[in-house]
Order: structure tokens, then sequence, then C-alpha cells
């Protein structure tokens, strides 16, 4: 294969995890906001309309760009992916180039956002999320997301991770972030869905743990004897 050939190869995928995580924080945040607006102070009924729309943008994003890239739209997930062997002969080079466009992604998803609803493009959440229930919940929904993932039937991977992740919204005390990349991109809105940068890293080592217990605990069914 000519270099030409392979930098196409791989400037899709690449492609397609920008666009992908960049809509999702778009719908995570943009939503957030307007559910604030719409609510009337209702927190319950704010966090449903938030919910609704991340399940069903996650849903329609994975389908679409599945076939391009896998739709990974997560660090942790890419990170899982190479240690197993699934993203080619040389994964880590690849895996890097698809954690950048992730996070890069993730912060014009919520630029867009912010604009789309007339506030500061540039801004930085005052939000702070933490505390061990905060922190447990995070490694719960990361190592849920995974083990969905890697236990999916053929062809079920999009409809049960929308699921996992919409009933994660509501069971996690953190709303299941799940993804070092949606943390990223609600640093960079300070609105119903942000993050304040001091909770940042907490919450994705909280992720990073609970990502690698879920992918652990989905091969060890795996190979388990029937």
């Amino acid at each position: 294969m000519t270099r030409e050939r392979i930098a196409a190869s791989r400037a899709r995928p690449l492609a397609a995890e920008f666009i992908g995580t960049a809509m999702l924080l778009c719908a995570v945040i943009g939503s957030g906001i307007m559910a604030e607006r719409l609510s009337a102070g209702n927190t319950g009924v704010a966090l449903l309309a938030n919910t609704l729309a991340t399940v069903f943008a996650l849903y329609v994003l994975i389908e679409t760009l599945g076939p391009v890239s896998g739709a990974h739209f997560n660090p942790v997930v890419t990170l899982v992916m190479a240690w197993r062997g699934e993203m080619g002969a040389s994964p880590w080079p690849l895996a890097m180039a698809f954690i950048v466009a992730q996070l890069t992604g993730a912060v014009v998803g919520a630029w867009l956002a912010n604009a789309m609803f007339d506030l500061p493009v540039g801004q930085v959440s005052t939000k702070l999320r933490t505390g061990p229930g905060q922190w447990l919940a995070e490694a719960v929904a990361a190592g849920g997301l995974l083990f969905t993932i890697l236990r999916a039937p053929a062809g079920k991977a999009s409809a049960l991770v929308a699921a996992y992740i919409g009933a994660a919204y509501w069971f996690t005390a953190s709303t299941s972030f799940a993804n070092p990349a949606a943390v990223m991109g609600r640093m960079a809105s300070d609105t119903f869905a942000g993050i304040a940068p001091a909770s940042a890293a907490a919450f994705v080592v909280a992720q990073l743990v609970g990502g690698a217990a879920g992918a652990w605990l989905a091969v060890r069914l795996q190979n388990a004897p029937s």
C-alpha cells in the first residue's frame, strides 16, 4: 500500500472519531442547556430531557459512524481496543491519533453547543463534581460501558450502548460521564452538563480504572468454561 493510501485509510476513521465525538458532546451539552431553560427549575425533568437526547444521538452516531471507525468516541474504549489488538498490526500510534481526534472533537462540540445558544464560546465550567461517591460512580459507569461493548452480540452494540448510557445517567451519582473526552468537552461549557477543571482529573482516573475492570470482567466471562 502506498503512503498516500495509508494516509487516506487513516484519515477517514480519524475524521469519524472527530465528528462523532464532537456531535455527541454537542448533543449532551446542547440538550442540557435547552432542558435547563425549559424545565422551570425542575432538575429531574432537565436530566430526563438531557438523557433522552444523549441516548438518541449516541445510537445514531454509532450506527452511522461505526462502520468507518468503530465509533469509539471515548479514549478508554480506544485504549481497550488497542490492547485487545483490534486496531491493526501497529495499534498504538493509531490509538493515540484516535484519542487526539476525540479530545479535540469534544471541545469543538462544546463550543458549537455554546454558540448555538448564544453563550460565550470560550467559557470554562465552574461546576464542581467531587467526592468518593462521584468517583465510584464514574468507575461503575465506565466499567459497565466497556462490559456492554465487549459483550454485545453482533449488530446490537449501538442499541445496547445507548440503552446502558441512558440508564447510567440515572443510577450513577455522577450522571455517567464514563468518557475522558466527555470530561474534556464538558469543561468547556459552564452549563447544566459542565464539570469544573478541578474535578476532571479524578473523574478520568476513575474512568480508566473502571474501564479496565469492565474489560477484564468481559474477557473473564468470555473465556469461562461452559
